[in-house]
């Protein structure tokens, strides 16, 4: 096997063998840096001496016995005992050897509802689903959110704290709280994605590496609750959206709005898988916020050309979103559908209503609206003023060198 597909295997089977150590030992951010040390270890070995039999089960071998090495030597074993007595269920007596599967769960599943515990910050979410689940080291994390790497260091052991001293078992939540933290792990896997599809701050426009890590889990997660609509329609939400990545830019990195792009250059690959899917699970109901989401990248994604855009049909899924999912950001966006099917006037109209809204009001994306309603609209010393002030509030270089660029434009 070659060295990228030594990766990609390690990169699969790290939640898994994080998941097997924690489910039979406890110690979280222990087992965490016990799993490492074996995917390490495995990373130089099995390019040149090949991929074992079972490679899962080598790697729980290789992990158990270092964690075991770590707890020895930080002298704890009487309170991993306690820890792990701590953590079993009322009804077990002796917890599963750790190279044996879960009976009623995947450990790539439960270990994701534990990262996304609702008692953890989204940030420490985010953060620790990337570090255990995603296999991304907290360099390359830090890298990504832009942060120094002790600032994301210290979030990452916050996280592992507090679910150590919560006393979360390990295992699927109970059936009453099932639904709601998979909500929560869907919405880590969609913050994930829009920063990488779309970074709120640097010098780069978009970070493939977190919109490909937070398609590669959401596949994962699909696969292990694959009648879930709503988890469904978000894969299918990332891949439409992802198909028109490698037209968002422009040869020299300058952002490209969608009605400027080259429509050829879409991945028609990702597109058709997309619509499949939006198309499977719209169905089945109930009709959540990501299946909406998708079924509108759908309609920009099945469009010949900007111009013939179904936009009455955009403003119409809008409105069915916004009974679900009543945020600014949605009501911004049905803004911009409004004025694109009956003109920007109304667009405008509507726009007003949200600057009493303090969460998006002083928001650079409400003043780029404006910008292009006024523009639209033939109001080019307004539009201009407004391109600059969304420039000011923009986090992202490209963002402010796209909106400054349309204001000396219409100078």
């Amino acid at each position: 096997m070659t060295p990228g597909g030594v990766e990609d295997l390690l990169r699969e089977l790290a939640p898994q063998v994080l998941g097997a150590l924690v489910r039979r030992y406890g110690h979280f951010d222990t087992a965490e840096d016990a799993v490492q040390e074996a995917l390490l270890a495995a990373s130089r070995q099995w390019p040149a001496e090949g991929v074992p039999d079972s490679p899962r089960g080598w790697l729980i071998t290789v992990a158990a016995r270092r964690l075991t090495d770590l707890l020895r030597a930080e002298q704890a074993r009487r309170r991993r005992e306690d820890v792990v007595a701590a953590w079993r269920l009322p009804e077990e007596w002796l917890a599963p050897p750790a190279d044996r599967p879960p009976q009623s769960a995947d450990d790539t599943l439960v270990l994701l509802f534990m990262c996304c515990h609702p008692s953890l910050s989204p940030a420490s979410q985010i953060a620790l689903t990337l570090r255990a689940v995603g296999g991304l080291t907290t360099a390359e994390i830090a890298r990504a959110f832009l942060v120094p790497e002790p600032t994301m260091t210290r979030r990452i052991t916050r996280a592992k704290r507090q679910i150590r001293e919560s006393g979360i078992p390990f295992g699927l939540p109970p059936a009453a709280e099932r639904a709601e933290r998979l909500r929560a792990v869907q919405h880590v896997l969609y913050l994930i994605f829009n920063e990488g599809y779309a970074s709120t701050s640097g010098p780069r426009l978009r970070r493939d590496e977190l919109s490909a890590e937070a398609i590669r889990l959401t596949r994962v997660v699909r696969r292990l609750v694959p009648d879930d609509p709503e988890v469904t329609g978000l894969l299918a939400l990332m891949l439409l959206t992802d198909a028109r990545r490698p037209a968002r830019t422009s040869p020299d990195g300058a952002l490209v709005p969608m009605a400027e792009q080259d429509r050829g250059r879409w991945d028609a690959g990702l597109v058709a898988e997309g619509v499949a899917l939006v198309s499977e699970a719209l169905p089945r109901g109930p009709t959540g916020p990501y299946q909406l989401q998708a079924a509108i990248a759908a309609v920009h994604d099945e469009a010949p050309s900007a111009a013939e855009t179904d936009w009455p049909q955009i403003v119409a899924l809008y409105e069915l979103l916004l009974q679900v999912s009543d945020t600014p950001v949605v009501r911004l966006n049905h803004t911009v559908a409004v004025a694109m099917a009956r003109g920007p006037h109304e667009g405008l109209e509507l726009l007003g209503e949200l600057a009493a809204d303090e969460r998006i009001a002083g928001d650079h994306r409400t003043h780029a609206v404006r910008a292009h309603l006024l523009e639209m609209a033939g109001d080019r010393k307004a539009a201009r003023e407004a391109y600059e002030e969304a420039a000011r509030r923009a986090g992202s270089l490209p963002q402010q060198r796209y909106l400054n660029g349309r204001a000396a434009w219409l100078e």
